[in-house]
């Protein structure tokens, strides 16, 4: 039988040699696989930065946007408040526009009633401005 102990050694070492070479091919794998892990692992560290930053710069633009939104509020309410001063400003203004209107109707004489032709027609030496003189010389020529 020992043509059976070397088969079976021959088996046996047949089987050894595709173990080792399973084991190698498995190693080979895994060595890809922690490094693509070490990669993930980056990768996942970068993005948790990056979202770390974001939140962060989330938080300052709320914070800007309220800011710039009570501003804007305050801002409102001043000139609300202006135009509301204007408009009484104005309302007062036409009054006092109208009172003056009236006193001045009171106070001005009657019209006086318009010279006739005749007392345009004046010598010249008693007009006074070179306007005068020029209007009673087109009224002259309009005869």
């Amino acid at each position: 039988m020992p043509g059976m102990e070397w088969i079976l050694e021959l088996a046996l070492s047949g089987l050894l040699l595709a173990t080792l070479f399973h084991a190698l091919r498995l190693e080979r794998a895994l060595g890809v696989l922690k490094r693509d892990r070490t990669a993930l692992e980056a990768l996942v560290a970068g993005f948790n930065a990056s979202t770390s930053q974001a939140e962060t710069s989330i938080g300052r633009l709320r914070q800007a946007a309220d800011g710039a939104g009570r501003d804007i509020a305050q801002r409102i309410d001043t000139a609300t408040t202006l135009k509301d001063d204007l408009a009484f400003l104005i309302e007062r203004g036409d009054r006092l526009a109208d009172r003056m209107e009236h006193l001045v109707r009171q106070g001005r004489p009657l019209a006086a009633p318009v010279p006739a032709l005749a007392e345009i027609a004046e010598p010249e030496a008693r007009l006074r401005s070179q306007a005068e003189r020029d209007l009673l010389q087109a009224l002259r020529m309009a005869r």
